[in-house]
C-alpha cells in the first residue's frame, strides 16, 4: 500500500489531492514540520521532520515523502507524476508527448512561480498582507509573477486545461503552486482566465475532500 509521510498543512496537499482523485488506498503517517515545535528533539515529542526515525526514511527531512512498496520518493512533484503514471487513467499522460508536456508545466510552475508565490502566502499567514508594507511587498511579488501568470493566461485563452483538454496531474501540480499566491486578489484580477481555471480545479470533489481534511487537521 502507498504510504505518505507528512501532514495536510504542507506540500503533501499535492499527492493527497491526487490520491483523492484516483480513489486509491493509502496510509498517512503524520510527520509534522520541526519548525512548528518548540523543541522537536524533546523526549516523547511527536514525530517530525527532525526525528531520527523519519530521517532514516528521508535524510533531507522534508515532507511529503512516499514509500510505494519499497520505492521511496522525497520530492512532491516527482511523487504525483509517478503515482499518476503508475495508476494510469485520464489523469496520466496518454503518450510520450503528453508526458513531456506534463513535465514541462510542472517544472515551469516549480521554477517560475513557486518561490515568489510562497512569499505571498507567508505574508498572508503572518498577517502582513493587512499592512501597508505587506501590500507593497505583495505588489512587488505580483509584478515578478505577472510574466509567468501571463504564460498561463495565454494558454487558458484557448485551452480548458493544461494538457489534453482534460483534468490531469499537471493541473494538480500547477494549481497547488499557483494557490500560494491566491491571497493577493489583484494578481488574479489581472489574469481572469487563470483565476477561472484555478476556481474550476478547486471546485472538484477531490480537492474539496482534501481541503476539508486539511482544515480539520490538528497540529
Amino acid at each position: 500500500m502507498l504510504k505518505i509521510y507528512g501532514v495536510y498543512k504542507s506540500r503533501a496537499t499535492r499527492i493527497l489531492w491526487l490520491v483523492e482523485e484516483l480513489g486509491i488506498p493509502f496510509e498517512l503517517v503524520p510527520v509534522l514540520q520541526a519548525y512548528k515545535l518548540a523543541d522537536p528533539m524533546a523526549p516523547d515529542v511527536r514525530i517530525n521532520t527532525r526525528s531520527p526515525e523519519f530521517l532514516a526514511v528521508n535524510p533531507m527531512g522534508s515532507i511529503p515523502t512516499i514509500d510505494d512498496d519499497g520505492l521511496v520518493l522525497n520530492e512532491s512533484l516527482a511523487q504525483t507524476l509517478y503515482v499518476a503514471k503508475k495508476h494510469g487513467g485520464p489523469l496520466a499522460p496518454k503518450e510520450v508527448v503528453e508526458d513531456a508536456q506534463m513535465m514541462q508545466w510542472t517544472l515551469f510552475a516549480a521554477t517560475s512561480i513557486e518561490t515568489d508565490a510562497l512569499k505571498i502566502s507567508m505574508a498572508n499567514t503572518e498577517g502582513r498582507l493587512t499592512t501597508e508594507a505587506g501590500q507593497a511587498e505583495a505588489k512587488a511579488l505580483a509584478r515578478i509573477l505577472s510574466r509567468a501568470f501571463g504564460v498561463l493566461e495565454h494558454h487558458f485563452a484557448t485551452h480548458s486545461h493544461l494538457v489534453g483538454e482534460r483534468f490531469t496531474v499537471a493541473d494538480i501540480n500547477v494549481a497547488e503552486i499557483v494557490r500560494y499566491a491566491q491571497a493577493f486578489q489583484p494578481l488574479f484580477d489581472a489574469h481572469p482566465k487563470t483565476a477561472e481555471w484555478l476556481n474550476r480545479m478547486q471546485a472538484r470533489p477531490g480537492f474539496k475532500s482534501m481541503w476539508e481534511k486539511r482544515l480539520a487537521e490538528v497540529e
